[in-house]
């Protein structure tokens, strides 16, 4: 049997941290940025943790492969 593979487009968009939650970049940063205030960019610059652990596991199972 093959080797299992990741999925390349998860691993491009998530991170496992060292403690084992899985990171994220956030979204909205890409264009129409005028109108959002530089307090809600700076914002958007941060990475966020994936909140339930249901879609962690899913994630982490698609990363580790």
């Amino acid at each position: 049997m093959p080797k299992m593979k990741s999925h390349r487009g998860a691993k491009k968009r998530f991170s496992v941290t060292g403690t084992g939650k899985v990171k994220r970049n956030k979204a909205f940063k890409s264009h129409i940025l005028t109108k959002k205030t530089s307090k809600r960019k700076r914002n958007l610059r941060r990475s966020a943790t994936i909140a339930t652990n249901g879609e962690a596991k899913n994630l982490k199972r698609l990363l580790l492969a």
